[in-house]
């Protein structure tokens, strides 16, 4: 989700859904140890709860990238042993760090040595083609030993060669008994699923045998998808969740603050705007509110009250 879950986005689908946890793009620790941490790690308090994801290998800079985010407020501290692009490759991190379940309770244990709060992992089921479960279920027991709690399972084998990152989400086949089978096999663990899942009705299932789900690129090409979760999955029956339109006017008061306080060269309207194209997803009209957030003549004004004007598009009230 690099480029896509990043604060803006994150602002913008917490008014969709209040409970749900929402998690960073993945942080390097090069940009927390030695760049500009105040960019990489700046968010709006409304985003609570929210989880710090950090890409790494070395135990000592994990530490200090964890530190930092508790520091800063956040709520969890998440390391991405899942992604399996070349270029985090070269970082050795990602997914390839699954091939190295001691160097990862290492990781974990520096950086639960250095937080109060948790440290999670998010990991594949398997590297290149290997399909055994023994593998995924050693990495897992290995790093449980380290104190980690709670495992994210996208429930694909990771292929670090000869696939791209696109392709490695669409290839590898989803094996979802798999996670219900480390759910099983370590039932004091919170296992949560990831991978392919599109519907309310598909998490249901798989709360059926695992303790949580977590949705990305769905999530943020459907926005929309998420607003019936705080009832269903949170058991909140009192709060009325907004409409379209009215997420869209509770964004503006938060685009002209940010305009006011890093624009114009620091920040454009596009930078925010860009992660609300799909809420009209699925409706009448919904081309035409996506044309009319991308004019770039309409963007270069930097008038937030843009998010209206694509709303007006819709033949009816959304």
């Amino acid at each position: 989700m690099m480029d896509w879950t990043d604060r803006h986005c994150r602002v913008f689908h917490r008014q969709i859904t209040r409970h749900t946890w929402l998690y960073t793009e993945m942080v390097t620790t090069g940009a927390l140890v030695y760049g500009d941490v105040e960019r990489h790690l700046r968010y709006d308090d409304v985003e609570h709860p929210i989880a710090l994801q950090l890409g790494g290998s070395d135990p000592t800079d994990l530490a200090k990238s964890a530190k930092l985010g508790e520091q800063w407020g956040y709520d969890e501290i998440n390391l991405n042993c899942g992604c399996p692009s070349e270029r985090v490759q070269k970082g050795a991190f990602g997914a390839c760090l699954m091939n190295e379940p001691q160097l990862v309770a290492d990781c974990v244990k520096a950086m639960r040595d250095a937080v109060s709060i948790d440290v999670t992992v998010k990991h594949r089921i398997g590297i290149d083609y290997d399909e055994e479960y023994g593998f995924v279920r050693d990495f897992v027991g290995t790093i449980a030993d380290a104190g980690c709690k709670t495992f994210i399972v996208h429930a694909r084998n990771a292929v670090l060669k000869g696939l791209s990152p696109k392709e490695n989400r669409e290839i590898p086949p989803l094996r979802y008994q798999v996670a219900y089978q480390l759910k099983r096999e370590f039932p004091d663990l919170e296992i949560l699923i990831n991978g392919g899942i599109k519907s309310d009705d598909e998490i249901a299932l798989h709360l059926e045998h695992v303790d949580g789900v977590m949705l990305g690129r769905e999530a943020y090409h459907n926005p929309w998808t998420m607003a019936d979760w705080d009832r269903r999955f949170y058991g909140d029956e009192v709060g009325r969740p907004l409409s379209r339109v009215e997420v869209l006017e509770a964004m503006i008061p938060y685009i002209e603050e940010q305009l006011r306080r890093y624009g114009p060269l620091g920040l454009k309207l596009n930078s925010i705007t860009r992660h609300m194209l799909g809420l009209m997803q699925g409706l009448p009209g919904a081309r035409s509110f996506r044309q009319t957030l991308s004019d770039s003549k309409k963007l270069a004004l930097g008038d937030p009250r843009l998010l209206l004007e694509a709303a007006a598009r819709m033949p009816a009230a959304a």
